[in-house]
């Protein structure tokens, strides 16, 4: 879904390149391997109603093939990040990004939804090997000078968040040689074949390995295990429960009323600063991991839910879908732009300003479908996306950095690591809940369609829990520390 800015220090495994040519030739080939993940994290948004047409099977296929692609993602990230300590950052980026284009093409001559669903599995897993590799190359190209690559590497990503979806939609309506839908995957192969040509001449060698303590790959498979059990109740759950809460959000007028706050704990005797630091440094991390999940979970699930509604629902192309949405990209790219400016004066504060506009986007937009019905356009959606946009980009750039900045130095690169791992998580969860929500309320479709009347009031109650998911986030955020950590 995004792609978190770190700057960890350089380790054994690499030597620098020399030339500044060949150091901008190297990034170009990180980001295109950051690009097939990015890419390959949304690209399904958009193409989902096209998928089922062609390959037919389940609305819960369709909430697979999305969810299977970050969960896999989730599961391996840690493990992927260890192995380019093992063997060096180079090998296992390019070994990554051999077998994603492999299994890119894998999902473009898919013939089945379980087919499918297996090579985005796979394609998940690889990706979970070659992005951790990036930003340490980075920082291995440029050391000192890093700054200056990840002045481009962030414009990149955000042009990439608002030109991919549009590309997709461009490419499903093109049907270029009768691909269809299965061009969005094909299109990686050029991009993948670069990243592995430009990377094999370009990157940092390894020179040295720390292969010290292997891998924990029976930890890695419960952990798989136990997220998968976590996100299929949750869909199952979502279909009969999350109706009922929709409808009661919707007519219940909160009153202000007097809060009693809890009576403080006592402290327990002999308790030292230190020891109390360190209790609150853990609080604040674990409210970070719970905020992460709400609010991807619910940017994940809002998005997928919009794009069926717009497509299913109202008989949108898969571009005219795209370009529905494209204010919402665009105003996440402003938003991320203000908030790399702000994060060191604002810290905290940002997240909240944040989630007050994407609070005031949702309502925008639940405004829009009262008043304009089944006749919604895409210029209804355009300012209510924007700020829903734009408040989401204001939360991306410093959420890492404000959630990590009181826990130790030498735990800032696991801990990040964790919760991008955590964030993927949250993508699956909001997939599974709030897909499922949307398709428990629209009913059967009727030869390939759904009623509109019944799309827009699904529409509307997934909007209502986006709303729901984004004030809890807001409430979390008093829990993170108050500063951005300094970098």
């Amino acid at each position: 879904m995004t792609a978190t800015l770190e700057t960890p220090a350089p380790v054994a495994g690499t030597r620098p390149a020399d030339g500044a040519p060949r150091r901008w030739l190297g990034l170009s080939a990180i980001l295109a391997a950051t690009l097939l993940n990015l890419l390959d994290s949304t690209v399904v948004n958009v193409a989902a109603p096209a998928i089922r047409a062609d390959l037919g099977g389940s609305f819960s296929a369709l909430q697979w093939t999305a969810a299977g692609y970050t969960l896999a993602l989730a599961v391996a990230l840690l493990t992927g990040g260890r192995l380019g300590d093992m063997f060096g950052r180079r090998p296992v980026l390019l070994a990554g990004a051999a077998a994603f284009t492999a299994m890119s093409a894998a999902c473009a001559f898919a013939w089945s939804p379980e087919s499918l669903i297996a090579a985005r599995v796979a394609q998940g897993l690889c990706a979970a090997v070659m992005i951790p590799q990036g930003f340490g190359l980075i920082r291995d190209l440029f050391g000192a000078h890093t700054g200056k690559a990840f002045a481009l590497f962030g414009p990149v990503i955000g042009l990439a968040t608002i030109l991919g979806p549009v590309v997709a939609g461009l490419l499903i309506d093109a049907d270029l040689f009768g691909t269809g839908w299965r061009a969005i995957f094909l299109v990686n192969v050029p991009v993948g074949a670069y990243a592995l040509i430009v990377g094999a001449r370009a990157l940092p060698a390894p020179s040295a390995a720390d292969r010290s303590g292997g891998l924990d790959v029976s930890g890695m498979l419960l952990g798989g295990l136990g997220m998968s059990m976590l996100v299929y109740p949750s869909s199952r759950a979502a279909s009969s429960a999350g109706g009922l809460v929709a409808r009661a959000a919707r007519r219940i007028v909160p009153r202000p009323g007097p809060v009693r706050p809890a009576p403080a704990a006592p402290r327990p005797p002999g308790t030292d600063a230190a020891g109390q630091a360190e209790r609150v440094r853990s609080r604040a991390y674990s409210s970070g991991v719970l905020f992460v999940v709400v609010f991807f979970g619910a940017i994940a699930g809002f998005s997928l839910a919009t794009g069926l509604f717009l497509q299913l629902g109202l008989g949108y192309t898969p571009l005219a879908a795209s370009l529905a949405m494209s204010s919402w990209a665009a105003g996440a790219f402003a938003g991320s732009a203000f908030s790399g400016m702000t994060m060191a004066r604002l810290g905290r504060r940002i997240l909240h300003l944040g989630l007050l506009l994407m609070l005031a986007g949702l309502a925008a937009l639940y405004a829009v479908f009262e008043a304009a019905g089944t006749g919604v356009g895409g210029w209804h959606l355009a300012a209510p996306l924007l700020l829903f946009g734009a408040g989401m980009g204001m939360i991306f750039v410093p959420l890492f950095d404000v959630i990590v900045a009181d826990i130790a130095d030498h735990e800032v690169g696991s801990g990040s690591a964790a919760l991008e791992s955590v964030q993927q998580l949250g993508a699956s969860l909001g997939i599974a809940v709030l897909g499922t929500v949307f398709f428990g309320a629209v009913g059967a479709p009727v030869a390939g369609r759904f009623a509109a009347p019944a799309a827009l009031e699904a529409a509307e109650q997934v909007t209502v829990l986006t709303a729901g998911l984004t004030a809890a986030a807001f409430l979390v955020a008093f829990l993170l520390p108050r500063r951005a950590r300094a970098h």
